[in-house]
């Protein structure tokens, strides 16, 4: 009966300190992500700004018309670039936060 109760209170623990783990990889990586979102967020907004002003100041249609063209294409172009910084960023995150499963799986199917 003591035995059981040893190795069920090992199991808890081990299971605390798997969470734990994962808590710290899972912040730790969420925490990367909202830095390069408020980046990428600041990035826009200065070049939103910029291309308004030049919008504003604008004497004729095609130099309007040329403005928000480059505008456009600057802004999808800084999109497709943090597109891939995001997907690394949410791989690494799943990647982290399930590090700590594998030994935690590779004991309890050894048993």
């Amino acid at each position: 009966m003591l035995k059981n109760f040893d190795e069920f209170q090992k199991f808890g623990s081990e299971g605390v300190d798997l969470v734990l783990k994962q808590f710290g990889a899972f912040s730790k990586s969420a925490q990367a992500l909202a830095s390069e979102v408020a980046d990428y967020s600041k990035e826009a907004f200065e070049t939103t700004a910029a291309a308004a002003e030049k919008l504003l100041g604008a004497k004729t249609l095609e130099k309007a018309v040329e403005v928000q063209s480059d505008f456009l294409k600057t802004s999808y172009e800084g999109f497709v670039a943090r597109s891939g910084k995001f997907s690394e960023l949410y791989a690494d995150l799943a990647k982290e936060t399930y590090k700590p499963l594998e030994g935690y799986f590779a004991k309890a199917s050894a048993k």
